[in-house]
């Protein structure tokens, strides 16, 4: 079972779009270094959305070769078409990744059979645990207990959800009805909060350059040290709530690029970061410690 702090890794890009190796290396280690526990490769964060099968496969590749085994990795393969999605799964058991995580599919409102059976054919194609990324307010579907019981029972590679939603009561009920579920929180405002529902690790964004702040803020809660994760992500959220305010990957990219690593542009249609957003980031960095 895998638990702790994941890191939800960042595509760096050069200026033509590509993928910038060297700068993706430096984040790694520099990941690596602030005690992360694993990585979710190829996700939300990572742009994957507005990248081709090929440039997502090539990511993987490319993620894997740096880290090897010294982490715990998942990668996500979810996408809109099953044969895309299957075909990143094959991709990831390949190169030996750990788990396999998807996306429900998106766009067509597709019905609860259709998305079962997506899911069932990537488990069956990755031959790996999977985890469900339940993403409501991304994708439109909404994963209640009943329905991930229903899916976890059908196929044993099932091992656990990354929940990136508001409702943390989802957590306890993911953790009281499935048996064996591990279950990752997703929002990073509210990580210790998903922590006290229940939730065994968390999988986030500014744990790209936020990772040691989180890696801290898990420890102190598993310690039994409240009131030290609480000031840590009172911390974590007065930086989220300026970033929120300017776009989130754009801040998080400025901010690594500061402080040595060179992050590139978000792809379009993200807008660049903003003159003003830029001396937010320049403020956080002042006021902070990373």
């Amino acid at each position: 079972m895998m638990n702790g702090i994941f890191t939800a890794l960042l595509t760096p890009f050069n200026d033509d779009y590509s993928i910038n190796e060297k700068s993706l290396e430096k984040l790694i280690e520099f990941n690596l270094s602030s005690g992360v526990n694993g990585f979710y490769v190829g996700g939300s964060t990572s742009e994957a959305m507005l990248m081709r099968v090929d440039e997502r496969k090539r990511l993987l590749e490319l993620v894997k070769s740096i880290v090897g085994s010294r982490v715990p990795m998942i990668a996500h393969v979810g996408a809109i078409s099953t044969i895309d999605a299957e075909e990143l799964a094959v991709k990831a058991k390949n190169l030996g990744y750990d788990a396999v995580s998807a996306v429900a599919p998106f766009y067509y409102s597709f019905g609860l059979d259709a998305v079962k059976q997506y899911y069932l054919d990537v488990a069956k194609s990755a031959d790996l645990p999977v985890y469900i990324y339940n993403f409501p307010a991304g994708n439109g579907f909404g994963l209640t207990a009943d329905i991930a019981k229903s899916i976890f029972e059908s196929d044993s590679r099932f091992a656990g959800i990354k929940h990136t939603s508001n409702d943390l009561f989802a957590i306890r009920q993911f953790k009281d009805s499935i048996e064996n579920i591990t279950v990752f929180n997703g929002y990073d405002e509210i990580c210790l909060a998903g922590l006290s529902m229940g939730a065994d690790g968390a999988i986030g964004s500014t744990y790209n350059f936020m990772g040691k702040r989180f890696v801290k803020l898990y420890n102190s809660f598993k310690s039994g040290n409240i009131a030290e994760a609480e000031k840590l992500q009172k911390e974590a959220c007065e930086i989220i709530t300026v970033m929120c305010k300017y776009g989130v990957f754009q801040c998080e990219k400025e901010i690594l690029t500061l402080m040595g690593i060179d992050m590139g542009p978000c792809r379009k249609p993200f807008l660049p970061l903003s003159d003003e957003g830029k001396a937010a980031v320049k403020d956080i960095l002042s006021k902070y410690e990373f």
